[in-house]
């Protein structure tokens, strides 16, 4: 399953100073959702301190996620059944000063 990923506000800098992805998930006989993908994040992309992206099995509270220019919380959220070619854009709103 093709997915772009963009890491924006911040976020970038935990993926290797890369904004954008381009990933292609494994066939693993079972549906992906975002939660599966975060999992899939933190094991394959996710370059140092995932405390500042991951808490528990979701993201941290500050980062706002949007699949296909949509709030994922209106989609299910962790729930939500990946489809091929789905572009998902997490943005961090942490901000140091």
């Amino acid at each position: 399953m093709h997915l772009t990923l963009e890491f924006a506000g911040g976020a970038e800098l935990l993926f290797g100073k890369q904004k954008n992805h381009s990933i292609d998930l494994p066939d693993n006989n079972s549906s992906w959702t975002i939660r599966t993908l975060l999992v899939w994040i933190r094991e394959n992309l996710l370059r140092e301190r995932p405390e500042l992206f991951i808490q528990g099995d979701s993201v941290r509270p500050g980062i706002l996620v949007l699949i296909n220019d949509i709030d994922w919380e209106l989609l299910d959220g962790l729930n939500y059944q990946l489809k091929s070619n789905d572009n998902i854009l997490f943005v961090s709103t942490l901000h140091g000063g």
